[in-house]
């Protein structure tokens, strides 16, 4: 298309040049002559050109065929280095073919030399090792470090056996008879140092440091000869079975002889009443073993500061005398501490966990826990003391605990004996303390309205259980002291029966419970079951008992409130004014004597109390019953009756004279 556009525009100029010349003149033949002879003047000017440049052109033609060589030269060059440089690749190519070969072999045998030489080296036998197996005591380093090596050629031949390795007949005679030699001398040191363990006062953890310090001689034997391995396992539980319950067995029978001479008796329940007929010198001497029967005074610190106590040494505090629960912890704790021991140095040296460790266990202490726990069954059939059996309950939690804490699971089933012993025992003297209770004479008792003596021994005895079971709670412990406490109750109320009056009655049932709630308060929780049960109680009788005392001296004023006070609600007013004699009749009484029954209010409260405390609490409940009573009566009053009626504000200072600062 392009072509043919330009053909067109060619076409056309021609067309012009021709309409041009035919417009300028009109002789086409002279014009083309005139056109002729300007080509030949051009040519003949370009001729001319031409020959003076010659020179120069041929010099030209020269210089270009000069270039066409040096080109057509260095072409060939090129070509030479292409068809180099193709070499030199193929060549290169070859070589790291080559590279890549003579790196995997050098690999390969780089690999088969250290496996080689490590093959090499755990099959032979050098002679240091010889001498050492052979001549070294056992207990050097050198020795040892030899042991290993010998192990691990051991091995390898055992497992090179299997396969049939011929390389293994060349060193497996050596190695059998290093092997004798070596369980041999072994043997004879292990066994020396279990028989250290027989010799007379003889510190169990030297030898067993010492065998710890060499465990691996009896992983080397177990591993080469099990029955070698099984004679020193055999060995050491004859050995320490034998020595532990010999030590228990002796430990156990000195203890006894430490026990208080006179211990507790069925005739010293909390119900049985004092028995005076022994004498002064005889009761005192009682008195003097049996008075923390009850009481848990500072038998408590057993599981506090003296859980991990010394244990009592027999022949040094032969002098001396101990609780129940002293002599308990004592020998519970000596067995903690061996026990805990033993079961961690079998479990490394023996090389045993969970069943197995509890199985060698059982072989090493199983006689000498049967024999503490018949022991105990013996010793716990004539006890009587609640209280030094819960704390031994309480010592067996927090030992178990102690021991899991030493990751020492092994006595576990010991502890739930030594409970099953303990918990029938404890809720069979517990309910023998209640039927006593129950089955008290309140007619046999003086008829003082001070504290009971069995109450202070409940009050005493149930903080002290209340206080020891707090850190581990028990049904069986609360069920228990929910039924003395009902029993107590009881009896408190069958005691108060004995008294004539009511004002006696509250006065006993008052100090009865004021002493319980003061005992529970002083060794439990403010919330404690038993303490808010009693404080209920105490509540509800001081305020019938300040009904009572302020009755005698200001009853006609408290009639009067009660009578009037539901025609006042009712807008009676008539019936209230018909009252007035009355009601003068009262205020001229009670202005004539008021402060005269204070004093005998007072007088009277202090003197029914023991505890200055309690009266005073009463008298001033009783003063502020007394001023609530005088405000609803002020109330009541006609204008002329209340302005005859002595001023509340002199009441009430004459009324701060009885405050007490206790």
């Amino acid at each position: 298309m392009s072509q043919i556009a330009e053909t067109n525009l060619t076409d056309q100029l021609d067309n012009e040049e021709v309409r041009e010349i035919l417009k300028n003149t009109t002789d086409l033949r002279q014009y083309s002559r005139q056109i002729e002879k300007e080509f030949k003047e051009v040519e003949n000017k370009s001729i001319e050109d031409y020959i003076k440049e010659s020179q120069n052109i041929a010099a030209l033609h020269n210089q270009i065929g000069e270039c066409d060589d040096v080109l057509e030269r260095m072409e060939n060059m090129l070509m030479n280095f292409q068809s180099v440089l193709s070499n030199i690749s193929t060549e290169i190519t070859q070589l790291q073919k080559k590279s890549v070969a003579m790196s995997v072999q050098l690999t390969n045998r780089q690999s088969v030399k250290a496996q080689l030489s490590q093959f090499i080296e755990d099959m032979a036998v050098s002679e240091e090792m010889i001498m050492s197996i052979m001549e070294t005591p056992v207990t050097e380093k050198e020795f040892e470090k030899q042991l290993n090596i010998l192990n691990h050629k051991l091995s390898l031949v055992k497992e090179l056996s299997f396969k049939e390795s011929k390389a293994t007949a060349d060193v497996a005679d050596v190695l059998h008879k290093l092997r004798l030699k070596a369980m041999s001398k072994i043997r004879q040191y292990m066994l020396e140092q279990i028989y250290k363990f027989r010799r007379p006062m003889t510190n169990y953890q030297i030898p067993q440091n010492a065998m710890l310090k060499h465990k691996f001689f009896f992983e080397f034997v177990l591993s080469n000869e099990r029955q070698v391995a099984q004679e020193i396992c055999n060995e050491y539980i004859d050995t320490m079975s034998k020595i532990y319950y010999s030590y228990f067995k002796s430990y156990s029978s000195r203890l006894a002889g430490l026990k208080f001479e006179e211990s507790c008796t069925k005739d010293d329940l909390m119900g049985i009443e004092d028995n005076v007929s022994k004498g002064l010198f005889a009761k005192t001497t009682s008195l003097k073993h049996k008075s923390t029967i009850f009481t848990i005074g500072k038998r408590g610190d057993i599981l506090n500061q003296q859980l991990e106590a010394p244990i009592i040494v027999p022949h040094a505090q032969m002098k001396n005398r101990y609780t129940f629960e002293a002599l308990f912890r004592s020998e519970q704790y000596a067995l903690v501490d061996n026990a805990c021991r033993e079961y961690l140095f079998v479990t490394e040296f023996f090389m045993v966990r969970g069943a197995q460790a509890q199985d060698l266990f059982n072989q090493i202490m199983g006689k000498t826990l049967t024999l503490m726990i018949k022991n105990l069954e013996t010793s716990i059939q004539d006890c009587f003391d609640t209280i030094a059996m819960f704390l031994c309950i309480q010592l067996i939690f927090r030992y178990q605990l102690m021991c899991h804490k030493r990751c020492v699971p092994a006595l576990d089933k010991y502890w739930d004996s030594l409970q099953a012993v303990f918990w029938p025992r404890f809720e069979h003297v517990f309910r023998l303390n209640i039927q006593s209770i129950r089955d008290c004479d309140p007619t046999k008792f003086s008829k003082e309205m001070g504290p009971h003596y069995i109450t202070r021994r409940y009050a005493e005895f149930s903080a002290a259980i209340v206080g020891i079971s707090e850190h581990f709670p028990n049904e069986l412990v609360s069920r228990l002291l929910l039924e003395l406490q009902n029993e107590v109750e009881c009896f408190i109320l069958r005691m108060a029966a004995i008294f004539p009056n009511r004002k006696e009655q509250l006065i006993y049932l008052i100090n009865n419970y004021d002493l319980v709630l003061g005992v529970l308060m002083e060794h439990t929780r403010d919330n404690s079951k038993e303490a808010s049960a009693f404080r209920e109680q105490l509540n509800a009788r001081s305020a019938e008992y300040v009904e009572e005392i302020i009755a005698p001296h200001f009853g006609g004023i408290i009639q009067f409130v009660k009578e009037c006070e539901p025609l006042y609600e009712k807008e009676q007013l008539e019936e209230i004014r018909k009252q007035e004699r009355r009601s003068l009749a009262l205020v001229a009484s009670f202005s004539s004597s008021w402060k005269k029954s204070l004093e005998e209010l007072n007088r009277e409260v202090l003197l029914s109390f023991p505890s200055l405390l309690t009266g005073s609490q009463l008298l001033q409940l009783a003063l502020a019953s007394l001023v609530q009573y005088y405000h609803r009566f002020h109330k009541l009053l006609t204008p002329n009756a209340r302005a005859q009626l002595t001023n509340i504000h002199v009441v009430m200072v004459e009324m701060k004279k009885y405050k007490c600062n206790y």
